[in-house]
């Protein structure tokens, strides 16, 4: 019996919604992370994109646990000297919830090319709304709380 190996001609691509509302954000990107690699699938392959695209809506209202909302950083450079820039999770959960929540999830998939291939089949809003409904997703339960 031979392994099976997925190849660009048998992967079958789907589009799945997913609402963040009241979903604590390691436990969603963790699950949609899962969702993009393709680890779902039994024609799951380490070294191809399997995956599936995956929309999050309602951004804004994911939830941190405990004291991350005022001790949790967000750190970036801007390529100056001193350029060093922290921003409290609660800002950016005010400010910017879409980027909030591509961090958590990009940083649960490869660091590689890969990775970066599999990154653009994440669409996040902060709103309910999406320009993505001609694709017509399929809704995805993700039980975490």
């Amino acid at each position: 019996m031979k392994s099976f190996m997925a190849n660009p001609s048998n992967i079958e691509r789907k589009w799945f919604v997913v609402d963040a509302t009241d979903k604590t954000l390691g436990r969603l990107a963790a699950e949609v992370a899962k969702v993009l690699r393709g680890k779902h699938k039994p024609t799951f392959t380490p070294h191809m994109d399997t995956g599936d695209n995956v929309i999050i809506v309602n951004a804004d209202k994911v939830v941190l646990t405990g004291k991350k909302l005022t001790q949790k950083t967000y750190f970036h450079h801007t390529g100056y000297l001193g350029g060093d820039r922290f921003v409290l999770a609660k800002d950016m959960l005010a400010n910017n919830p879409v980027r909030m929540v591509e961090i958590a999830v990009r940083g649960m998939i490869p660091k590689n090319r890969l990775g970066d291939q599999i990154y653009k089949k994440l669409h996040v809003y902060a709103g309910p709304e999406h320009p993505h409904a001609a694709q017509q997703p399929e809704v995805l339960e993700i039980n975490v709380r």
